[in-house]
């Protein structure tokens, strides 16, 4: 029988021999400490088996892995961990969204499996997306995301999961994009106003579309389920070749009492995990 301490160390040890992992050294835990719950976004470290990412994310006092698909859901379970974010409807995609009423049934009929999948997982989130313009009005399309989201939250409110409508830019990685500025996505939230229909204030976007992170992550804060972090310009570490202070937003975070996920989706330059290591230590407030 082998303990959790034991499989934990044999996963990091395959990882050092396929290179993903400095040899020694690796950095002392300090997430688990801070105020603010860190988690790493899986997509940017899938050269990574599941398992291993899981083990060192235990390692630096992370305490979860986001955007897993439901058939991921129990592996950082087994690590003591939880899936901070899911993958609920496959079929909402970042162009095709809310903004489309042509989509809601769709959706709607995605979230009845696929919110109470999550919540017997123990994932406390679930992802969603607005879509692109394709010439459509930011009032039309608030209208008809307000509309799609009035007719899924009730799902999410009986089962305790929270959607999170991801803010992202449309200036460089998804031109077009409707939910691109905080403004627009505070107001579809205010429509809403259900506890379990929430922002995914994603830095890395936000400071390329608005700026000014600190007051409006204080000022919209109610508004804001989750987190998501990467270096700009370039979405890689958070280190000196970028423009965000980290460790001063992430104390603006922890300053407000928010209690859910601020998940790393940065994708590294050099050897990944020791960056998710040094992320995770910038952060941790």
């Amino acid at each position: 029988m082998f303990t959790r301490r034991q499989l934990i160390g044999s996963s990091l040890s395959i990882a050092a021999t396929a290179g993903l992992l400095p040899a020694a050294g690796l950095a002392a835990p300090g997430a688990a400490g801070g105020r603010l719950k860190q988690s790493v976004s899986r997509w940017c470290y899938a050269k990574i088996p599941l398992d291993d990412l899981c083990a060192f994310a235990v390692k630096i006092g992370l305490r979860g892995i986001d955007l897993l698909q439901p058939a991921e859901y129990e592996v950082p379970r087994r690590h003591g961990l939880r899936c901070t974010m899911g993958y609920a409807a496959e079929m909402m995609t970042i162009p095709n969204g809310l903004n489309r009423r042509e989509n809601h049934a769709a959706i709607e009929q995605a979230f009845r499996i696929g919110i109470p999948q999550a919540a017997r997982s123990g994932v406390p989130n679930v992802i969603a997306f607005s879509g692109n313009r394709r010439g459509m009005s930011d009032e039309e399309g608030a209208a008809n995301t307000v509309a799609g989201l009035n007719r899924v939250k009730r799902i999410a409110e009986d089962h305790g999961v929270t959607i999170c409508l991801e803010l992202l830019n449309s200036k460089i990685n998804h031109p077009d994009y409707m939910a691109d500025h905080c403004a627009w996505g505070v107001r579809v939230m205010q429509a809403v106003n259900s506890p379990r229909v929430k922002l995914l204030y994603d830095i890395y976007h936000m400071q390329i579309m608005d700026g000014d992170l600190i007051n409006t992550i204080r000022q919209n804060i109610d508004w804001i389920g989750h987190f998501h972090t990467g270096g700009v310009p370039g979405r890689h570490e958070l280190d000196d070749t970028q423009e965000v202070n980290w460790h001063a937003v992430a104390k603006g975070i922890a300053d407000t009492g928010f209690q859910g996920y601020l998940a790393h989706e940065f994708v590294p330059q050099g050897t990944p995990l020791p960056a998710l290591a040094e992320a995770a230590r910038i952060c941790t407030v």
